[in-house]
């Protein structure tokens, strides 16, 4: 290469080049990184610890060092060979998987009905259903115990179940994701033809993408850490969920803290997995929260 094409790439080059923007760090800067900073350590440190001193043997979890002077998995092996953690374990991922689905496909129909129909009722079918998310849950659980003994649902799947198969907070969610779209969109897609139904399939559930994630997501953690409601219609030890389990086996276990360590720390394993995978979309769930289209 000639050196007047050798110096027109290298201008060329220096031209396409992305600028760096060095921001200056002031004294306000800092102290906001350093609190900051200073939140996530303490908010970290009580998983870090737990998770290092699954990893202890019996007498060495109680010591004051934060890390084991001898890596072991003999907790984690009792665990799942002498204990029904297995069964607790498989007990939540179904009651997780199946109650997540059931609220993004239920909670979004429902929302999508609320938000690009038109019918007589439908502010006050909106008003009741928001109605909902003031009771409290310890005021429901008598009435569901009821309609659970009177069907028969009492410590089987379904009365784990359907309890959460479609939240009003999920529905009004997903009423405020489809209200952002363009009216314009699902107009032409009738004047091609397309049902109400392959509307809501081929247009709508598209469009609120990171609006599905992020409910999924609080579906799948909320299912997955419930409590009150196992621990009353659970009432044998093979349908116990996982937070059940683990609250009942640290009082069985006592001193054992090695035992309930390992719980704990395989318990949040499929929660992590989650948040990881998606937390782009809860980022963008939250952020389009608040965007009108």
């Amino acid at each position: 290469m000639l050196p007047e094409g050798r110096r027109l790439r290298q201008d060329l080059d220096a031209s396409v080049r992305p600028v760096r923007v060095r921001r200056r760090l002031n004294g306000w800067t800092l102290l906001a990184y350093a609190l900051l900073s200073a939140g996530a350590v303490l908010m970290v440190f009580p998983f870090v610890w737990m998770l290092l001193s699954s990893f202890k043997d019996a007498r060495e979890v109680l010591s004051p060092a934060i890390v084991p002077s001898r890596f072991t998995l003999a907790s984690y092996i009792e665990v799942l060979t002498r204990t029904a953690f297995p069964r607790w374990f498989l007990n939540s991922l179904i009651v997780a998987v199946l109650n997540t689905a059931s609220v993004l496909f239920f909670c979004a129909l429902v929302g999508y009905v609320l938000a690009r129909m038109r019918f007589p009722g439908k502010n006050l079918i909106f008003i009741a259903i928001l109605s909902t998310l003031m009771v409290p849950t310890e005021m429901l659980v008598i009435p569901w115990f009821v309609m659970s003994a009177q069907f028969g649902w009492v410590d089987t799947y379904w009365g784990l179940l359907f309890p959460g198969l479609i939240p009003g907070f999920g529905v009004f969610l997903m009423r405020q994701f489809f209200l952002t779209l363009p009216r314009d969109l699902f107009d032409a897609g009738r004047i091609d033809g397309v049902s109400e139904f392959g509307l809501f399939i081929r247009i709508g559930l598209p469009l609120v993408g990171p609006g599905l994630a992020a409910l999924g997501i609080f579906a799948f953690i909320g299912n997955w850490n419930a409590f009150l409601w196992p621990l009353i219609v659970a009432q044998s030890a093979h349908m116990r969920t996982v937070p059940v389990g683990i609250a009942l086996f640290s009082g069985e276990a006592g001193s054992a803290w090695h035992l309930i360590m390992a719980t704990s720390s395989m318990a949040i394993i499929p929660v992590l997995i989650v948040f990881i995978i998606f937390q782009r979309q809860i980022i963008e769930g939250v952020v389009l929260t608040g965007v009108k289209g």
